[in-house]
């Protein structure tokens, strides 16, 4: 077997920190840092001749900067004749933008993306929750996307809340939600359906399904602003709701998420550290994190290994 290394970029240091630290290895020694000028900067400084690498680094705001750390980082390592390069992306920035709306003249910038990692060498990439899974299909390496549903699963239960419902935030989440009911013994399932009755007239929340009187997790793979979670919230709470979960995978926390969900009727925002809190989300004391070096530690020692990361979830 290769001798492994994990080297960290700048996005999610500590995550990186707790991978190391359950595979028993060091983080890889490198220089990372930026020119006078802002441009990136990156010297690996350890032997990587042969070696297995992998690079832990969302590409969470600031994206661009991020995102070419992973880029030079990955062109350093091959030039110093790394084995294999696996980029290891708890949170795979330009996501939402995977196909063209018709009519309508915009990139297909998860593409772009996909197109530039494989141009500097990238052997393998490994995510957590893709906001579309066909962006798989963008590369031409192996593309491992790994569910972060079973750790969020996980701190529901430990709740022990007696005949909760699992709650779609809009009509594309649906099968997302769907799968969370049934592993969570088939609990009840609701659907808020957004409509905007005609030109500027606000958006009207329609709940389809009961939640009067019982307790709510709403699941979404990411929040952003905020804005319609707690409007979602919100509305549950008109319904009749008890209280209202928010679990998400990505906190990408934008805006005035701070706001948001500091005016919100939401009880508790769990989520995940594929991307660090900032200071003032911490602050607010309803956002929680669970971390996911645990199942990206395993992920990582299968990949090195050669086996199944598929089997990681069979039931």
């Amino acid at each position: 077997m290769p001798d492994m290394k994990i080297f960290a970029g700048n996005a999610t240091p500590e995550l990186a920190k707790q991978i190391a630290n359950r595979l028993y290895i060091t983080l890889g020694e490198a220089k990372i840092g930026s020119f006078s000028d802002g441009e990136i900067s990156v010297e690996i400084t350890e032997n990587v001749r042969g070696a297995d690498v992998f690079i832990i680094q969302s590409t969470c705001a600031p994206t661009n900067d991020n995102l070419m750390e992973l880029i030079v980082m990955i062109d350093a390592l091959r030039r110093a004749s790394a084995g294999r390069i696996t980029a290891v992306m708890p949170y795979f920035g330009y996501a939402r933008q995977d196909r063209r709306v018709r009519s309508a003249r915009v990139p297909i910038t998860a593409k772009v993306v996909a197109d530039f990692l494989s141009s500097v060498g990238v052997d393998r990439v490994l995510t957590v929750d893709l906001h579309a899974e066909q962006i798989q299909g963008f590369f031409d390496v192996p593309v491992d996307n790994v569910f972060g549903t079973p750790i969020l699963l996980e701190d529901m239960l430990a709740r022990n809340i007696e005949n909760p419902v699992i709650v779609s935030p809009d009509i594309g989440g649906v099968v997302r939600a769907r799968a969370v009911a049934k592993l969570l013994d088939d609990a009840d399932l609701a659907i808020i359906d957004k409509r905007r009755p005609k030109a500027n007239v606000a958006q009207v929340m329609h709940i389809i399904g009961d939640v009067k009187g019982r307790d709510c997790f709403i699941v979404d793979d990411m929040i952003d602003t905020g804005g319609t979670l707690a409007k979602a919230a919100e509305a549950l709470k008109e319904h009749g709701a008890k209280r209202v979960f928010a679990y998400a995978t990505h906190p990408v926390l934008s805006g005035n998420a701070a706001e948001n969900l500091k005016n919100s009727v939401i009880d508790e925002v769990v989520v995940t550290d594929s991307i660090p809190l900032s200071d003032e989300i911490k602050a607010l004391g309803k956002v929680r994190q669970l971390t996911l070096s645990g199942m990206l530690s395993e992920a990582i020692r299968r990949v090195c290994n050669e086996e199944s990361i598929s089997a990681m979830f069979d039931a």
